[in-house]
């Protein structure tokens, strides 16, 4: 495999030593003396995702001290940028990852669940991820994090359009494996940490264990910020994927904040996440790169129930794994100066595969014309020349499964209202219909209302999708490559 240069090699130790050392003011100035210019055609991109962030963790959307855990950087973020509202998320991890890589739904991938750790999973080669538009437009790009969207060569981040990445091929639980007797005796393979190349085989490096989940967000964070240094230096565009593990189970900060908040390790963890988005944030203006970086912090979806890394979706009902508002809506924030109007709030519909279209255009990149693109290109609404969202409602599956239908302010749910996945799925006789302005907590859903018209818009956006998949049939999850679309009808 292509190793790593040695100068990278060097700044990334170098950067790694000054952070140990606490000399990050020192090391933001020693960015800004080595930025040259930068070609200002494309903007730079820098996309940052949690995991398992609910809507009511950051300080902008109401939590923040609430939460044990104030994040300043954050919320200055938001106020140089803005904010969405009603931003919406696919009801699981893996389903949200594919959707912002794709631009479709994830019951089109193949991806519209959490895999099992062992079974075949992730996004066919025959996908087109954001990385690839990117890196067609002239983009370097990169992945730092949380992949899981496929774990075997082949399925890799290197193998769909990025340069180069570190990170986890599956998810934080695995963390526990380890340190775990049965398993350990079962002889199971453990997770490792990876990283690879475009072109080549990703490689293992160390087992993912709890020690390395305390420290792989600081490496992530210093990871993001070499490629960031080492491509403003040679004037390139460049897409930063940052896809961190926190605030997933199990919450265990870096030992530089455990202790910090004196509210346990979740909110210690909050700190760390708000410290590592300030870090990403601190590298583009030493750069020199504000102006022309797009900077987005979101989550994959609503938060875990689960204590001790019990999360908080705010004003909304529900955990991820349903199609309630709180596993649906996350913090959405978008900064690019003189572009997207500083301190806006918007509670417009937008949807996770909006990310794709709307990037893909900024960039010049192409859209792929020969399958079903659910995205819809948002440039216009994020840049302030329209007020409306270019989205009026879209789907809600959980699974394989329609759950639900947004549509303006209405959501019509097909499913009995769950607080989280511990109850069965109960499909209801009849529809209900909940106004979310005025019952914003799904409490009082009726099956016959005076807002029963809005059965008819809703109607369209299912027999729409329904059309879609019958001229452009459903990916079965778990097909090998190559892939051939319609083959596995």
């Amino acid at each position: 495999m292509e190793k790593t240069s040695p100068m990278s090699c060097f700044f990334v130790s170098l950067i790694r030593t000054i952070a140990s050392r606490g000399g990050v003011p020192f090391l933001l100035l020693l960015l800004s003396m080595t930025a040259p210019a930068q070609d200002h055609s494309k903007p730079n991109i820098v996309f940052v995702l949690m995991d398992n962030l609910g809507y009511g963790e950051i300080g902008v959307y109401g939590g923040g001290v609430l939460r044990g855990a104030p994040t300043p950087r954050i919320d200055r973020l938001a106020a140089e940028g803005m904010r969405l509202t009603n931003f919406n998320v696919e009801a699981q991890c893996t389903p949200s990852r594919s959707a912002f890589m794709t631009g479709r739904f994830a019951v089109r991938s193949g991806t519209h669940s959490v895999p099992l750790p062992g079974a075949p999973d992730g996004l066919t080669q025959w996908e087109i991820t954001i990385a690839e538009v990117l890196s067609g437009a002239g983009y370097a790009t990169a992945h730092f994090g949380k992949w899981h969207l496929g774990s075997a060569q082949g399925r890799l981040p290197n193998n769909q359009g990025f340069d180069e990445w570190y990170g986890i091929p599956r998810t934080t639980d695995e963390a526990l494996y380890p340190s775990q007797a049965g398993a350990q005796a079962a002889k199971i393979s453990f997770m490792h940490i990876m990283e690879g190349r475009k072109g080549q085989e990703s490689r293992e490096l160390v087992v993912y264990d709890l020690e390395q989940r305390r420290l792989i967000d600081a490496e992530l964070t210093l990871r993001a910020i070499d490629f960031m240094s080492r491509n403003a230096k040679a004037g390139k565009p460049f897409y930063a994927y940052v896809p961190f593990t926190s605030v997933h189970y199990p919450m265990l900060p870096n030992p530089k904040f455990a202790g910090k908040t004196g509210y346990g390790d979740f909110a210690d963890g909050l700190a760390e996440m708000d410290a590592n988005v300030g870090g990403l944030l601190d590298a583009v203006d030493n750069l020199g790169i504000r102006d022309n970086t797009i900077f987005v912090f979101t989550s994959d979806n609503g938060p875990d129930p689960t204590a001790p890394s019990q999360g908080w979706s705010g004003p909304w009902r529900g955990y991820y794994f349903t199609h309630m508002e709180g596993s649906l809506r996350t913090p959405f924030i978008i900064r690019w100066p003189n572009h997207v109007p500083a301190g806006r709030v918007s509670n417009e519909i937008v949807h996770a595969v909006d990310t794709f279209a709307t990037l893909a255009k900024i960039a010049g990149g192409k859209v792929p014309m020969d399958r079903p693109i659910d995205g819809i290109d948002q440039r216009d609404f994020f840049f302030g020349k329209s007020e409306k969202s270019f989205r009026e409602g879209f789907p809600v599956f959980v699974a394989d499964r329609m759950e639900a239908v947004k549509w303006r302010n209405f959501k019509m749910s097909f499913y009995e209202a769950q607080r989280d996945w511990h109850s069965p799925a109960t499909k209801l006789g009849v529809p209900k219909i909940f106004d979310l302005i005025k019952d914003p907590t799904e409490e009082y859903g009726a099956t016959l209302a005076p807002d029963a018209w809005v059965v008819f818009p809703m109607t369209k956006i299912m027999s729409d999708f329904e059309a879609s998949i019958k001229k452009n049939p459903l990916i079965r999850p778990g097909v090998p490559d190559p892939y051939t679309p319609g083959a596995d009808r």
